[in-house]
């Protein structure tokens, strides 16, 4: 696979969603383009797993205590991430969104037969949390303990993650 065109975003806090202090989200775009059948195979055997296969929730919402990659298997879809101020950006079919735990998301609008398959480092369990300030509460620790991927959700272990994000 050819090196991909990536973006990187950086967020601070964002009402309630707390966003990932230090490290970005990023946006590969075209990374599985033609490829998009492989996906999930990809991404286990890169071992990001416990993987699904749906949509991205329309409302804002992240996950405290793991990261996640998204895979874009069909369609497209405007999603904004980072919270109600972050950024808005296109996904298309072929790409990939890795998202630090903390980093909000949501789905603005979608072709009909968008489709996103989703996974985490190691399998980790995940959990979801709102935009609500009850929410908010504890969260932080949990996102400084996030499983730290061992590798690249498409390149492996010497992929552009091991470069774009350093543990502290």
């Amino acid at each position: 696979m050819a090196n991909p065109d990536i973006t990187m975003y950086y967020f601070e806090q964002n009402r309630y969603i707390p966003n990932h202090p230090y490290l970005p989200a990023l946006h590969y775009k075209k990374a599985m383009e033609n490829k998009e059948e492989n996906i999930e195979k990809v991404f286990h055997y890169n071992n990001w797993k416990n993987s699904w296969t749906n949509g991205v929730f329309p409302y804002h919402h992240y996950h405290s205590n793991a990261h996640e990659v998204l895979g874009i298997k069909k369609g497209s879809a405007l999603l904004q991430i980072g919270g109600e101020g972050g950024s808005k950006l296109i996904v298309k079919s072929g790409d990939i969104l890795l998202l630090p735990a903390g980093t909000g998301h949501k789905k603005l609008s979608a072709s009909p037969d968008f489709q996103v398959i989703g996974a985490y480092p190691s399998g980790e369990d995940y959990n979801i949390k709102k935009d609500v300030e009850e929410d908010l509460n504890g969260v932080q620790e949990e996102i400084e303990n996030a499983i730290f991927p061992e590798a690249d959700p498409v390149y492996g272990e010497s992929g552009p993650l091991a470069k774009m994000w350093r543990q502290k």
